[in-house]
């Protein structure tokens, strides 16, 4: 499932800089957060601990903080991150030799060969040896690829899995794969699940109707009113291109031509489904934050106090304005990433439907980047302005670079001609 940190990115940017401002304290951002590829990783902004970041913060160029002072106080520095869901899960062996967890935790993590998103070490626990880890992207290492492999490296020094411990919490999703693999569950869907499919139901409740007053959404663009618009718009379109990306990969699933590609088509239709109903949702709130920022303009204005208290209310509807339709361009990107899955592995007779599903969410890249630009040419907070229109900018060109890659694949696999 694709991963949707676009708004926490934006969120942990925002913290830290408050952070720095209001507590005088330096600050770092880390994992997806990061403006460095090096801080990404949090043991690098840890190394030397408080001691050595104390002498090197206001010398060392790759030591200065993102926010705050360049130097540590009592209150030393903090980090501020976005990342995946942690889960911290701990296997027991069937040995109290410390020393075969510890080659085991080897053989398992990242750092020295192992399973990508995976950090492990040996230790002894209640007379036990135990691999501890921490799973950072359950998705693309899943938890029954780590609890295998660990049982295969065991069986190399003669000993098996006690039992395994769950620290704290962990997504259904995780479990729910796990699951699906050890039972061989062949054509499994995650609405199967009771849960799923009763949480399904009373969400639709809630989700936002493409009806108001008995008119189509595409009537209540075309009326008289400032909104719906151009921002509504540009997530109708995104929906509408992840919906073909869903319709090529159920016309792909079950074929048996298409029998290698079924579990990334299944992996594909769960993303695009993610996606459209995102994309869907986002249709209203585009424009309630148009609705919003009208609303705070006619605010009394009478007093000093009023007037400020009137100005830092634009300027938050203002903010919040443009973050929605930069999380639709965030979404439109990852449509058109699906949709190249769909070019590249889907059924022939459907890659054109694919690649207009990416055309329609390039379609709702730029109208979302429109709306972007457009409010935040009235922010006053220039750091801010420069994050939007940065991220802005880093998923236009991402987009190019998959656009590129869906024209190619249309000449390969289809013989299309698109000079």
């Amino acid at each position: 499932m694709l991963r949707d940190s676009r708004g926490c990115v934006q969120m942990a940017r925002r913290v830290g800089k408050r952070v720095a401002d209001e507590l005088g304290i330096p600050v770092y951002l880390y994992e997806e957060a990061a403006t460095l590829p090096e801080r990404r990783n949090l043991e690098n902004i840890r190394r030397g601990e408080y001691e050595g970041l104390k002498q090197e913060i206001g010398i060392k160029p790759e030591r200065q903080p993102d926010f705050g002072p360049r130097k540590v106080g009592k209150a030393g520095a903090t980090v501020i991150g976005a990342r995946q869901p942690l889960i911290a899960f701990n296997v027991y062996l069937t040995t109290g030799d410390i020393s075969i967890a510890s080659k085991i935790a080897k053989a398992v993590r990242h750092s020295t060969g192992g399973l990508r998103f995976v950090k492990a070490l040996g230790m002894e626990v209640e007379g036990l040896a135990q691999v501890s880890m921490n799973l950072t992207n359950y998705q693309r290492t899943p938890i029954y690829r780590v609890v295998e492999m660990i049982r295969r490296e065991a069986e190399r020094y003669g000993v098996g899995i006690h039992h395994s411990e769950l620290v704290g919490l962990i997504p259904q999703e995780a479990l729910i794969d796990a699951a699906q693999w050890y039972m061989q569950l062949d054509h499994f869907t995650p609405d199967q699940v009771l849960e799923n499919r009763l949480a399904a139901t009373q969400d639709s409740l809630y989700e936002p109707s493409l009806e108001s007053e008995q008119l189509s959404f595409l009537d209540n663009l075309a009326s008289g009113e400032p909104a719906p618009g151009g921002g509504s718009a540009a997530a109708y379109s995104g929906a509408a291109g992840a919906a073909l990306v869903a319709m090529v990969a159920r016309l792909t699933i079950g074929r048996e031509k298409y029998a290698e590609v079924e579990e990334q088509m299944r992996s594909m239709l769960d993303d695009a489904e993610t996606l459209r109903k995102k994309l869907t949702v986002a249709i209203q709130k585009d424009t309630e934050a148009y609705n919003a920022v009208m609303s705070v303009y006619k605010l009394p204005r009478g007093s000093d106090e009023q007037k400020i208290n009137r100005s830092l209310a634009i300027q938050d509807a203002l903010l919040h304005a443009a973050q929605v339709p930069l999380e639709v361009a965030g979404l439109a990107v990852d449509v058109i990433e699906v949709a190249l899955q769909a070019v590249k592995y889907g059924n022939l007779n459907a890659i054109s439907d694919g690649a207009t599903g990416a055309a329609l969410a390039r379609a709702a890249l730029d109208g979302a980047g429109y709306n972007v630009r457009i409010n935040a040419i009235s922010l006053k907070d220039s750091h801010v302005v420069d994050t939007l229109l940065q991220e802005l900018t880093t998923l236009e060109k991402q987009a190019a670079d998959l656009e590129t890659d869906v024209r190619t694949l249309l000449i390969e696999r289809g013989g299309m001609s698109l000079a």
